[in-house]
């Protein structure tokens, strides 16, 4: 069985403080910042037991991760172990990085997403260099606030043209988003129109829950971020028997981690084995 793994601890506080961003609007005690600890480590040491499977990873934190010596590891750890395809992480790039020369880059991908409000465009650039030189696929982005168009278009212009740049839309705001900044932000992700649909998922299969489920940090699955009910525990002896195909309970699906999943989609066939990061075949390169 090959199965993606979309795990979220309790990690909910972050280094920089998006006025949009629902998550990371307080920082953790230490005590709290332990307890994340040790579900995680709990979690690297259930992948480690369970390598008559294949796992594909990605953190998706309510906070950022990277900062914290124990995902580092836990990212090392798991690009090392030969039935991990891949560990994936969403990330803001603030960490030092010099940790991801001891995973094996073969198995590592990040998600970074750059905030204007919160780091120079520089330095985050910065950043995607070092990354780049250090031989770390990687895509980076930006939500797509009008306000942020002077540098988007900048970070475009100095990034290597290899490395994709995508922009999350804000669904909200596309109501009043104008054609002029539609179609800067087409220009800037070939792609960017497909994030800005509400995709009709009700009744339509989904792999959620059959081959990619989300993790918490006690081990409850769920088929995905966007439907709460619990499918079964990772730490249950049967926990294998929970997955199977099911129709989506939701009216629509609107976020890249959910609808990426969505099968009559077929986005496979845009990303290729890169779903997870979202860098999309073009951008990939030739084997």
């Amino acid at each position: 069985m090959h199965l993606t793994i979309l795990y979220r601890g309790s990690l909910i506080s972050c280094n920089y403080g998006c006025e949009y961003c629902p998550f990371a609007k307080r920082q953790q005690t230490a005590a709290e910042l332990a307890i994340d600890k040790q579900s995680l480590e709990r979690f690297v040491n259930w992948i480690a037991q369970n390598s008559q499977h294949k796992f594909s990873i990605l953190f998706t934190p309510w906070g950022e991760a990277l900062i914290h010596k124990w995902y580092q590891q836990a990212l090392v750890k798991f690009t090392q172990m030969p039935h991990v395809n891949k560990a994936a992480i969403q990330t803001n790039l603030s960490c030092n990085l010099d940790w991801v020369e001891e995973c094996n880059k073969e198995n590592l991908a990040l998600w970074a997403t750059f905030h204007p409000e919160w780091v120079s465009r520089q330095s985050f650039l910065n950043k995607c260099l070092e990354l780049d030189k250090r031989n770390v696929r990687f895509s980076a982005g930006v939500v797509g606030f009008p306000q942020f168009k002077d540098e988007i278009a900048a970070l475009r212009r100095e990034l290597p043209k290899h490395i994709y740049l995508w922009i999350n839309a804000v669904k909200r705001e596309l109501p009043n988003l104008s054609d002029e900044d539609r179609n800067f932000f087409e220009s800037i992700d070939p792609l960017f129109h497909l994030n800005t649909q509400h995709y009709t998922s009700f009744g339509h299969s989904c792999r959620a829950g059959k081959s990619a489920i989300s993790v918490d940090g006690d081990g409850t699955m769920r088929r995905c971020h966007f439907i709460k009910e619990p499918i079964g525990n990772i730490y249950d002896l049967n926990w294998s028997d929970n997955l199977c195909d099911r129709l989506c309970t939701n009216q629509t699906c609107h976020c890249h981690i959910g609808y990426v999943h969505l099968e009559y989609l077929e986005l496979e066939k845009v990303f290729g084995s890169s779903i997870l990061e979202r860098i999309p075949l073009n951008f990939q390169p030739l084997k």
